[in-house]
């Protein structure tokens, strides 16, 4: 089939487009950074994508609360949730990455139940939070971890703490294996823990995905971990692949996410793009 296509998308304070664009093309797609005004306005289809990115940032200077604004902007200013809706269902993939979570959830995309209300609140903390952290990796649908057990990423926000307005809403979500990762120790045991857990979230949830398995949010950045120098350990493994007479791999921890779904677009032989 035709070279996979990733459309990013750019503009409103979004500023991780550049490294989601990378990740994409270092996995095999063809990636295209375009402005959301452009999707507003209907100067861009979905149609022409197999898969669509909306990396983290500042929406709108979070104002309303993170990604709000731009939720609103989408919703009353186009037909873009329906789009998306029919993307998906045409067997294409989103992911979300940091604000592109909290986008897709103030959507109503995510977690993808009737009468679901989620969100992300300001981290328990109270303050920004920088790090990276460790995660466990749920058995779930989700096409962008398949074959990942545990993770290692990094994580920046302020507004990350996975919130539901009804306890047994997560339970459902844990049954219906929509739970994609949680943050957890570093021997993989979800935790509500500071600063493991670094801002709170309910059941330490830090990931999900919609029934599909095609529609992912997280708040960590795997984009962010795509080089395996991109670890904050990186000289230290380096000095030890050389003791070892070894080398050191190329790729990090965040690069099987974009492999995965790449490859999944292609053993799905998505209808050829003209």
């Amino acid at each position: 089939m035709d070279q996979i296509q990733a459309l990013i998308i750019s503009g409103y304070g979004i500023n991780c487009e550049r490294e989601m664009a990378f990740a994409c093309e270092e996995a095999g797609a063809r990636a295209t950074i375009v402005h959301a005004k452009k999707l507003l306005n209907n100067e861009v289809s979905l149609d022409s994508y197999h898969l669509l990115c909306f990396p983290g940032g500042f929406s709108f200077g979070d104002e309303l609360g993170a990604a709000k604004a731009f939720a609103n902007r989408l919703t009353y200013s186009s037909k873009l949730k329906e789009q998306i809706l029919d993307f998906v269902e045409k067997g294409k993939c989103v992911i979300g990455i940091c604000n592109g979570f909290q986008l897709l959830v103030k959507l109503g995309l995510l977690p993808g139940l009737k009468e679901t209300s989620a969100s992300l609140a300001t981290n328990d903390s109270c303050q920004f939070e920088n790090r990276w952290a460790h995660h466990k990796v749920l058995p779930s649908p989700c096409v962008f971890t398949r074959g990942i057990e545990k993770l290692y990423l990094p994580i920046r926000h302020g507004e990350g703490k996975f919130v539901l307005e009804n306890p047994e809403i997560a339970q459902q979500l844990f049954a219906n294996n929509q739970i994609v990762l949680q943050y957890s120790t570093t021997e993989g045991e979800p935790t509500q823990n500071y600063p493991e857990n670094p801002n709170g979230s309910i059941e330490a949830i830090a990931g999900i995905c919609d029934p599909t398995g095609r529609i992912l949010g997280m708040m960590a950045h795997p984009e962010a971990a795509l080089l395996a120098t991109h670890h904050p350990h990186w000289h230290r493994q380096m000095v030890q692949a050389r003791r070892e007479k070894s080398t050191l791999p190329k790729y990090g921890p965040g690069y099987p996410f974009f492999e995965n779904v790449v490859q999944y677009l292609k053993e799905k032989s998505c209808q050829p793009i003209m």
